[in-house]
């Protein structure tokens, strides 16, 4: 293994955008690690001891020392392995891509949750604030291949979901945001990201994701239902 050594275990889940952040980050380092899908109707011991806050995952286990939080978890990597850089070198623009991201974890992440999970005014209101947003970072990206420039960087990882499970919510909850006529720089960064091999060769099988959201989604709904019902 390169320059940080040690062993190194991700507990993770195969359909989580978080997960999927972290693999990338690992995989970009290259650095060598041990998988653990997790069951989350039915957690381990190990993860509910290495992550009591909010026993969700990711987390990376290093020596056996638990880091938890998707974008936690990336800076640590990027702390501890040198090489391969993912945050910039320059404090200038380190800052502005951890401002990029914070922006879409607080801001993308609410609003597809909410088109997701919800119907009626409350999901007509969340994809419109969700245009808003992607209209914000379309404009960041005018002229860039990805948010730091020509290279794969921190908010790209971040911001990675957008670009496979985005459209994958589209689908599965009917609604549209992911226009390139409206955000055409936007739309070339997802196509970007995606054709990155690290990116490509580490993505979950589309339908089976499709199928799991599907289910998961009925479920959400129904029992939102049920509980307005008995309110």
């Amino acid at each position: 293994m390169a320059s940080g050594g040690g062993e190194v275990k991700l507990f993770g889940m195969w359909a989580s955008p978080a997960v999927r952040r972290v693999e990338w980050a690992l995989k970009m380092k290259g650095i060598e690690y041990e998988y653990i899908e997790e069951d989350l109707s039915n957690k381990s011991a190990s993860l509910l001891a290495y992550n009591p806050i909010n026993k969700q995952v990711p987390v990376l286990l290093h020596n056996g020392k638990p880091i938890a939080e998707s974008l936690v978890i990336i800076e640590y990597i990027d702390e501890v392995w040198k090489h391969n850089p993912i945050l910039p070198e320059d404090p200038y623009e380190r800052t502005k891509a951890r401002f990029w991201s914070t922006y879409s974890e607080g801001k993308c992440r609410d609003a597809v949750g909410k088109g997701y999970f919800t119907e009626g005014e409350e999901k007509e209101n969340a994809i419109k604030y969700l245009e808003e947003t992607v209209r914000v970072l379309d404009e960041e990206l005018k002229g860039k291949k990805f948010f730091g420039g020509e290279n794969l960087g921190f908010s790209d990882l971040v911001l990675g979901w957008m670009a496979f499970w985005l459209p994958v919510a589209e689908e599965v909850a009917f609604f549209e945001v992911l226009d390139s006529k409206k955000f055409p720089w936007f739309a070339s960064w997802t196509d970007n990201f995606l054709e990155v091999p690290v990116i490509k060769e580490n993505l979950p099988p589309r339908d089976k994701t499709v199928e799991f959201f599907e289910n998961y989604r009925r479920q959400r709904l129904g029992a939102s239902k049920c509980i307005k019902t008995h309110a």
